[in-house]
């Protein structure tokens, strides 16, 4: 019996590679020290999971911005629209792979960002590939065999791990007409056969490929594409081992495709989807090896060894021991660094640390489950697993955890406090005679640059060294001086812009009974965006008002009306580490009544716009679209429950970004907000079309420039992508606002695009009024 695992965390304990490149970006540091300090992250991740006994470690799991991208870039799949990027003198490899995630908007070329979405259902997002009609492949990067050979000088042979042929075409997309990107398997094997000749010649043993699709609903072309590559990969290297890796949920439908595919180990995520395991030793082939994914590489949770010792007991007695692997669910990289760098017992008491582990004790606990389940009962593995047991039984029998009350008010909803008093169409003419908003009213979605400064003074309070009296004025003083640049760029709607706030959802959760936090629990959300989640560890509500004093602060500094802003309790819900002793519904409908509260609130204090945040309720739709109902279902209501104490005149906003809409738009648009505001500008206003072909009845607010890039739009472009929006929404219908919060920009790109946005919005005004 082996261990593996499928990826690690490659942000450094300390968050080394994000500060290192937002260095690089901004021309404070040099490529060597990018490479180095990358380089520095993947021998520590290396040695951490030798030293804890790991069989089988990956390499290829690093990356300096997206794993997806690593593999666009290393196939040479290049939009066009970089090639003068690559010509451009004194470019690195780095930069053009940079300049795909980002942008780019010097040397004279303004080019913009590939498009980024959620990877599954994650909080991470990946570059969507572009494909093109017979587009040709070739081996652009080395990267993977780099890497490969840099661990074998260390003494490490580890196992490559590659996104499989299949996933890789399925996670891109068609950027023209007339083709399937899964016609392109053809052009993209042969590159993978010579990236798996180069790595034999080095001495890999092992190739991890990552078919997460295969956890999908498939079509009849999408499993036969399945079993032409694997045939063929086999058919290249009949000795080759190949690790299948599944992830984020059961096999299903596609169990009887996935075990007839010629791979020597298939791994199952029995985390997420515990219930396959049955079904798939039942057909397993006789000479594959199981992986049983029993450590939960998304959650903080301590394991529960005696549950995990039972499935591994199963698997041994119907495959036999040299048949059964141990692992993570999935890899790692969803998952904190270090517990041990968690000492401020003020932030994490030591009751609820001692139910948690992190990457590094994931892989200490895969290799004790090992142990254990072998028969290795040595004093220290009897003496963990006696923690452990009582580790779990603390926490099970814990008073943190249950409160009556909230209880209680979850039981005692009705449907009435799920709905808004009239339908959209009363609501619109009363808020329209309340706002009096011009025709293309213009916005943000919230956040304004949270600069080094404003950062220094949130860490100097926190410390002590700034009186609670001296942060609030700092905050006063920057709040107002937002609130007059507005002003004095004429935007219709103001927003305070959230100077007090550190994250969208920690900062909620720091003021939710039922919550706790980390010092240095950091996992990558995208590039060099790094988010620290809260732990719901208990029973959620609000012991008091949390965004109030702010909102009605600035409202209090403008005769123009303020948004408030609140992130919404589907969102708070995905973007934490969740508790796993209660349905997810559960949670999320106690923390749909804690925000209620708020909106009430906001109200009261003269609050008359206010923004509810759902970026990620596309992100938590089930893989399975047979459980796409029920989720749905609770999310919605949630949503609702939050959004319908308040009179019919106050206007409800909801933002959604980098989400596809098509299969839910009904349930979008059951939601009721009165304005929705999403991400359009990568995808040129293309997620755009389904609320025209669905006939979505509230307003909408297109993102027309993408603030995950810092290239600044102009004018022009602008307006061209609200020409397109207005072919398929009427302007009556239409906001005007950038794609997300500017929290990451810089206010210089800030002030420069904001000008330009208004601007835009206005001469559309005039345009319309000229047709009129």
């Amino acid at each position: 019996m082996l261990t593996q695992n499928l990826g690690y965390p490659r942000i450094g304990s300390q968050r080394e590679l994000k500060k290192v490149c937002e260095n690089y970006w901004a021309g404070k540091t040099g490529l060597k020290n990018v490479l180095t300090v990358g380089k520095n992250i993947r021998h520590e991740n290396w040695q951490i999971q030798k030293d804890a006994g790991i069989d089988i470690i990956p390499s290829n799991d690093f990356s300096y911005y997206d794993q997806v991208l690593d593999h666009s870039l290393m196939f040479g799949a290049i939009p066009k629209r970089y090639h003068d990027v690559i010509l451009k003198k004194g470019n690195e490899e780095l930069d053009l792979y940079f300049a795909m995630a980002r942008g780019y908007q010097k040397d004279g070329l303004d080019v913009v960002a590939m498009e980024m979405t959620k990877w599954f259902d994650t909080n991470y997002h990946y570059i969507v590939p572009e494909f093109y009609k017979d587009q040709q492949f070739k081996l652009f990067s080395n990267k993977v065999i780099d890497e490969f050979y840099e661990a074998k000088q260390t003494g490490i042979i580890t196992k490559p791990v590659l996104i499989g042929p299949v996933s890789y075409l399925l996670l891109g997309k068609e950027k023209e007409a007339g083709f399937h990107r899964l016609d392109l398997v053809k052009n993209l094997l042969p590159v993978y056969v010579e990236i798996i000749n180069k790595l034999k010649a080095l001495g890999a043993e092992w190739i991890q490929f990552d078919e997460p699709f295969l956890t999908l609903d498939l079509t009849e072309k999408e499993q036969q594409v399945y079993r032409d590559t694997y045939k063929q990969l086999r058919k290249e290297f009949p000795f080759l081992k190949i690790v299948l890796a599944t992830y984020f949920e059961r096999l299903g439908s596609n169990t009887a495709l996935t075990v007839s595919l010629p791979v020597d180990v298939l791994h199952l995520d029995l985390v997420r989807a515990p219930q396959q395991l049955d079904e798939v030793i039942a057909q397993l082939p006789q000479k594959t090896i199981l992986s049983l994914g029993i450590v939960d590489g998304r959650n903080i949770w301590k394991n529960d060894f005696e549950r995990s010792l039972k499935i591994i007991q199963k698997a041994k007695d119907k495959l036999g021991a040299d048949r059964v692997w141990i692992a993570p669910s999935c890899s790692l990289v969803h998952s904190p660094c270090d517990l041990n760098n968690e000492t401020n017992e003020a932030v994490l008491t030591p009751e609820i640390k001692q139910w948690l582990a992190f990457a590094r004790q994931k892989v200490s606990e895969v290799v004790l489950l090992k142990n254990l389940s072998s028969g290795n009962a040595s004093a220290g593995n009897e003496h963990r697993l006696a923690e452990n047991k009582q580790a779990n039984a603390n926490r099970r029998s814990s008073a943190l955890i249950h409160n009556q009350k909230v209880k209680q008010r979850v039981g005692n909803i009705t449907e009435k406090d799920a709905s808004r008093q009239n339908e959209f169409s009363v609501r619109k003419q009363l808020q329209h005679q309340l706002l009096n908003l011009p025709l293309f009213a213009t916005t943000t979605i919230g956040s304004f640059p949270q600069t080094a400064e404003v950062r220094s003074w949130r860490a100097q309070f926190k410390k002590g060294t700034l009186t609670e009296a001296e942060y609030n004025t700092l905050i006063e003083e920057e709040t107002e001086k937002a609130v007059k640049w507005q002003e004095e760029i004429d935007l219709d709607v103001l927003v305070h812009g959230e100077f007090e706030r550190n994250d969208m959802v920690e900062y909620f959760g720091e003021q939710l009974a039922g919550f706790t936090f980390t010092q240095n629990g950091w996992v990558q959300s995208y590039g060099s965006r790094c988010v620290k989640p809260p732990i719901i560890y208990g029973d959620v509500s609000r012991p008091q008002p949390m965004t109030v004093k702010w909102s009605a602060y600035a409202q209090s500094l403008t005769k123009k009306w303020m948004k408030g802003m609140l992130t919404g309790p589907v969102t708070i819900l995905q973007w934490s580490f969740v508790r796993n002793d209660q349905p997810r519904s559960e949670t999320c409908t106690q923390i749909a009544l804690a925000i209620r509260d708020e909106v009430c609130d906001l109200e009261t204090a003269g609050i008359k716009i206010i923004q509810i945040d759902e970026p990620a309720i596309r992100e938590g739709l089930p893989l399975r679209r047979e459980d796409w109902a029920a989720y749905l279902d609770w999310a919605v209501k949630a949503f609702r429950i939050s959004a319908s104490g308040v009179s019919d005149d106050t206007q409800i906003h909801t933002h959604m970004c980098y989400s596809e809409f098509n299969d839910i738009i009904k349930s979008i648009a059951e939601m009721d907000a009165d304005v929705i505001t999403i991400e359009t500008s990568r995808s040129q206003m293309e997620l755009l079309d389904v609320f025209a072909d669905f006939k979505y009845p509230n307003e909408i607010g297109p993102g027309v420039y993408d603030i995950h890039s810092p290239r600044v739009p102009n004018r022009e472009e602008m307006i061209s992508l609200l020409k397109k929006a207005e072919t398929v929404i009427p302007d009556s219908q239409l906001w005007v606002n950038p794609d997300c919060g500017l929290k990451t920009r810089g206010w210089d790109e800030t002030k420069k695009a904001l000008i330009e946005m208004v601007a835009a919005a206005k001469q559309m005004r005039e345009t319309v009024k000229e047709t009129i």
